[in-house]
């Protein structure tokens, strides 16, 4: 989105999926209230439909006075990442299996040599 698309905009109601909007909006009243938020995992929609996840942080936004004026957020795209972490996971679940089902003896040991993997 441009500046001028985002400008003036609900962002809960225009940019937050509805059903995420609720906890997406508790996090947001919090900050409003001082209590700040770190690393809110934050789904997004592009407005061409491109899905990203989003690590948020929302501060509290205060003036001179100390008085609340509203919410800053700054946002980490993190959709690359948890991609990478799924398929970590996917290959290290593969070769579980496949030690878990092995013909033939797989095993690890330690430094001293004491057995920490064994097939069975």
């Amino acid at each position: 989105y441009t500046k001028e698309e985002t400008v003036g905009k609900n962002f809960v109601e225009r940019f937050i999926q509805r059903e995420n909007q609720s906890s997406v909006g508790d996090v947001l009243q919090k900050a409003l209230s001082g209590r700040e938020t770190a690393n809110f995992s934050l789904p997004l929609l592009s407005k061409h439909g491109t899905r990203y996840t989003v690590l948020l942080n929302a501060t509290t936004r205060r003036d001179g006075k100390g008085e609340v004026t509203g919410v800053v957020g700054v946002g980490q795209d993190i959709t690359e990442l948890n991609q990478v972490m799924a398929e970590s996971k996917r290959v290290a679940d593969d070769l579980m299996r496949l030690i878990e089902t092995a013909n033939a003896p797989i095993f690890g040991i330690d430094t001293s040599f004491n057995v920490t993997e064994w097939n069975a």
